[in-house]
């Protein structure tokens, strides 16, 4: 239910609505007290609603569950940070950074905190900025994040880079006025708006009747422009040669794309994806890595480093030769997971996971050691130290998971120490293995037989013989359970035996199938009432056989 109220929560914050984000958390948290990922996530919620106090307090709660978790600290600096505690916001990152020294969040926020500590601001004394507080570290990308327009934006790197260098210098703002994204962060309808007006109590301008002519570009600027849309048709020039499997060509223009643009990782991503198709497995990793690191320096969409993860995971896979091998691509599956769950990562775990299993056993599997083993637990057996034959059966199958004589022998060692769920669960095993194998009925037929399922160790034995006629056990067993059944027939069961049988059987599912079975319920009626009509059902093999289970079982009584 916990995770449940939290999956709530991370959908709701997804969409921005942090009040119902914070409600599904505190749900969560009611049920999961010390679920540390509960209070960041809710810390988290209270930041984007700029109610630092509330988001401290959760960020303190974080840390004092799981001081060892670097994100933690993240969120206890970005609460400082929004209340102005500037040393106590670079203390809470540089504490996260000892922790995870490559964390790139907790680097950008120890900047923003430095900057942002009225120390820095004496050393380096800029001009006094007309825009305000617009452009604080943590404030500026909340109040972003808060607008579902700009909070779209933000996925776009060119976009994160342009108001990381407004943030810089608030005057650069003059440079991307041209910029229909900026002017939008900073319209009528956008948080950054009133906070960025030069005076707070005056109107602002009314705008005049004929829009100003965009400022002339740069020639840098120019040129950086013409790149990018360089770069996207050679990435489409990619995408078209890898369509038809032309993948030295779309390796070609990918790698024009990444020279033009380092900006978007697509570019790596999709020379990834070719260089996996192509074998080449060792770049395919290179590119995915290098992909990750260039995302989170630029705040990427956490998609686009999810899918380098389960790219590079793939790759993992692709060279895994041995089952430790797959310990390294199950950990990138699960970080990938980390950033978006995704089905098909998902399912790429899970087959990973799968699949090391199964090279464990092949590499473990030793017929001539298992029948070392198996020899190890009949000397113990015959000692009567069952839990030790119990222990060396196990590694013999483990050895040689086909080997029906080690379940066999691991039955009898269940039975006698009264483990019988477990003998019969072996006994079967054994049975599934080799189905001519006389001991495997012998052994499920005794386990019955101890649960007083006596008719249910008739027909195991019975099934014996037909394999092995002669089987002195399984003729042993058929006398014996005979007798059982035949006592309870004549009515010899004493009165507890009977309600112990009674009350056992009625916890047997095929008896309460009997019992509710509308024909056999008029069938007994019948043999109290009207003897005739009980005789003619008792001509029936199917009715006969079910009220001998009844019989078995104590239920009724046959004279």
């Amino acid at each position: 239910m916990a995770e449940e109220a939290k999956a709530k929560g991370n959908a709701a914050f997804a969409a921005g609505n942090y009040t119902e984000a914070i409600k599904h958390f505190t749900e969560a948290i009611n049920l999961a007290p010390t679920n540390h990922v509960l209070y960041s996530n809710r810390s988290a919620a209270y930041a984007s609603l700029h109610q630092y106090s509330d988001a401290l307090s959760d960020a303190k709660k974080t840390v004092e569950i799981k001081p060892d978790w670097s994100k933690g600290y993240s969120r206890l600096g970005a609460a400082h940070l929004g209340l102005h505690q500037y040393s106590d916001a670079i203390a809470a990152y540089k504490k996260g950074l000892e922790i995870d020294p490559s964390n790139e969040a907790l680097k950008s926020g120890l900047a923003d905190a430095q900057s942002a500590a009225p120390s820095s601001r004496t050393r380096s004394a800029p001009a006094a900025s007309p825009f305000g507080d617009a452009f604080s570290g943590a404030d500026m990308w909340a109040k972003l994040t808060a607008d579902p327009t700009t909070r779209a934006y933000l996925q776009q790197p060119d976009f994160v880079k342009i108001m990381q260098d407004i943030q810089k210098n608030p005057n650069n703002l003059n440079l991307y006025l041209k910029d229909q994204r900026v002017m939008q962060a900073f319209g009528e309808e956008n948080p950054l708006s009133e906070a960025s007006r030069p005076n707070k109590e005056e109107p602002p301008v009314k705008k005049q009747e004929e829009e100003p002519e965009p400022m002339d570009l740069t020639d840098e600027e120019t040129g950086i422009k013409n790149r990018k849309a360089e770069a996207q048709k050679e990435k489409e020039a990619g995408n078209a040669a890898y369509k038809k499997k032309d993948f030295d060509t779309a390796i070609q223009h990918y790698t024009k794309a990444i020279e033009l643009d380092d900006e978007d990782i697509s570019f790596l991503t999709n020379r990834a994806a070719v260089y996996l198709e192509m074998g080449k497995y060792d770049e395919c990793i290179e590119d995915c890595d290098k992909a990750v690191e260039r995302a989170r320096e630029l705040r990427s969409d956490f998609k686009m480093i999810a899918r380098a993860l389960t790219r590079k995971g793939t790759a993992l896979v692709k060279t895994a030769r041995c089952s430790k091998d797959y310990d390294t691509a199950i950990d990138v599956f699960q970080k990938a997971l980390m950033e978006h769950r995704n089905p098909d990562t998902l399912k790429k775990l899970n087959d990973a996971e799968r699949a090391k299993k199964e090279l464990e056993q092949q590499e473990y599997f030793d017929p001539q050691m298992a029948d070392e083993e198996r020899e190890k637990g009949n000397e113990f057996f015959k000692q009567q130290k069952y839990p030790e034959a119990v222990k060396h059966y196990t590694e013999a199958l483990k050895r040689n998971p086909k080997d029906p004589k080690a379940y066999s022998n691991r039955a009898a060692c269940y039975t006698k120490l009264g483990a019988l769920p477990e003998a019969l669960k072996d006994s079967e095993k054994c049975i599934e293995l080799d189905p001519a194998f006389a001991k495997g009925y012998t052994r499920k037929g005794a386990v019955q037989f101890f649960m007083k399922e006596y008719d249910k160790a008739l027909e195991t034995y019975q099934e014996g013989l037909r394999h092995d006629p002669n089987n002195p056990e399984l003729l042993d067993g058929v006398r014996r359970c005979v007798q059982q059944i035949n006592k309870a027939n004549r009515g010899d069961l004493s009165p507890e035996e009977l309600k112990e049988r009674q009350a056992k059987a009625m916890q047997d599912p095929e008896i309460q199938s009997i019992l509710t079975d509308p024909v056999m319920r008029q069938v007994l009626v019948d043999i109290q009432e009207n003897p005739r009509a009980a005789q003619d059902h008792m001509r029936n093999p199917m009715v006969m056989n079910k009220i001998q289970k009844l019989a078995s079982a104590g239920i009724v009584q046959i004279r």
